[in-house]
């Protein structure tokens, strides 16, 4: 029985609508349709250099058939492959035979069949298979669902720039922000994140078996094989990587996964702070129609959307950390720990997606409570003693932060009246004493509200 109900990761059953965009990049046939291009381009190549004296060019109907064979590959194709794999017990020897298969009709490509795979071991082929599935479901997928996330917390800011609220540092009451700067911070957060996740260079390398070109100068010692393989890993528009053992050491790759997992981390971060804000009464949560929030408290909206994207977002650093620490660590020139932990590249970036989806769907329902915010700041006159004590300390008055401590520390807070009789019994010039006389808990919030707009 074949069932989303009967899947074994959640990824491929009960999200599977979700994680589907993924698939195109990081599935197995995903690896297989990356594989079978390498190897096409790579055979196109040595018949297109004239310095390569082995092979003839091949005509323009070949090359038709030869991309062909790489842009038509369909799910018949990697099932093809996956029985040869059942004999050869080697999933890169399979791409090779089965290339033989699909252009048996070719005169052309027969006679020089010999080269299909020409001095390539498994990784030549692997590794910029890898960095061309990242590449894709990174700028494909993962890059616009976070570009979705930072237009809503954009939105956010400029929407509640002027919301005056209270700010807690260390949960205590601090001095006032406005929401729409709470929101913008996170957005500039995630910008910078997002650039450092979209600006890693992807590595690859075609050099053999040890990374010496071993085979190629003992099968064509004259022809320059390094200015080869650079011009065409650099034409797959991954960047080129002249030192490696067996494998490419996939720090690029690392790269790759640390910068996702450090922006999830901030994502966190936001899911946390808005289910607190939800708990504070901040922020209502629109309801829909149907959706129960508790099997018994009838009354309940309860904030499962941070709350799924947060558990999403654990999983998947937990699995982009581990890939980020294992990949760059093979023994001596090849060992095989890489090859099945690859294969769960979308794994990772699947409960990314998910908690990204998760987390835009919570921020789309959020509905400030300006009148819940302000009556939090009306009863936090205290927070105005930072106000008070620094200009005190501007017009040198002796002891300034101590007597706004013995006032306000530990007291519980102070309301209004009392702050203004402290205020007024203050030596300070009229107007500035007006001046901190109209200031309220809600009007303290210095130039949140043009941090929030950007400026």
């Amino acid at each position: 029985m074949s069932s989303p109900l009967t899947a074994l990761s959640p990824l491929d059953g009960r999200y599977s609508a979700k994680t589907r965009p993924l698939q195109d990049h990081f599935s197995e046939f995903a690896l297989m349709r990356c594989r079978v291009r390498v190897e096409v381009e790579w055979l196109k190549a040595l018949a297109a250099d004239p310095g390569f004296k082995a092979l003839a060019p091949f005509s323009a109907e070949t090359i038709a058939e030869l991309d062909r064979a790489a842009s038509g590959f369909a799910l018949a194709d990697a099932e093809r492959i996956k029985a040869i794999e059942a004999t050869t017990n080697h999933d890169v020897k399979a791409v090779e035979y089965w290339l033989r298969e699909r252009l048996a009709a070719s005169t052309e490509v027969m006679q020089a069949a010999e080269f299909i795979h020409f001095a390539c071991t498994s990784e030549d082929i692997n590794n910029l298979s890898h960095a061309l599935m990242v590449r894709g479901g990174r700028d494909a997928v993962v890059l616009p669902a976070i570009d979705k996330l930072v237009t809503r917390l954009d939105g956010l800011a400029t929407q509640h720039a002027d919301v005056a609220m209270l700010a807690r540092t260390h949960g205590q009451p601090a001095t006032p922000t406005s929401l729409g700067k709470e929101m913008a911070v996170v957005a500039a957060r995630l910008k910078r994140a997002r650039a450092k996740l979209a600006g890693v260079e992807l590595l690859g390398k075609i050099n053999g078996a040890t990374g010496n070109f071993n085979a190629h100068v003992a099968a064509a010692p004259d022809f320059d094989w390094p200015r080869f393989a650079r011009a065409f890993v650099e034409r797959l528009g991954i960047t080129y990587n002249p030192l490696t053992i067996q494998i490419e050491p996939h720090d690029a790759l690392a790269e790759a996964f640390d910068a996702a997992a450090r922006l999830n981390t901030i994502l966190i971060d936001l899911n946390r702070d808005i289910w607190g804000y939800i708990s504070l009464g901040y922020f209502k949560q629109r309801v829909k129609a149907g959706e129960v929030g508790s099997s018994t408290m009838p009354h309940k909206v309860n904030p499962i959307d941070f709350e799924n994207s947060e558990g999403n977002l654990g999983l998947a650093n937990a699995l982009l950390r581990h890939l980020s620490e294992k990949l760059p660590i093979s023994r001596w020139q090849r060992d095989l720990t890489d090859s099945t932990v690859l294969r769960n590249m979308g794994v990772a970036f699947g409960y990314c997606l998910l908690a990204y989806d998760s987390c835009d769907r919570g921020l789309a329902k959020l509905e400030a409570d300006p009148a819940r915010i302000a009556r939090d700041l009306d009863e936090s006159w205290d927070v105005l003693a930072e106000a008070v004590q620094t200009v005190m300390r501007a017009h040198r008055i002796a002891g300034s932060y101590e007597k706004l401590k013995d006032l306000t520390r530990g007291k519980g807070g102070i309301d209004k009246a009392g702050l203004h009789a402290f205020i007024r019994g203050l030596e300070l010039p009229e107007d500035v004493k007006a001046r901190l006389l109209a200031l309220t808990p809600a009007t303290y919030t210095g130039l949140a509200a043009r941090l929030a707009r950007g400026g």
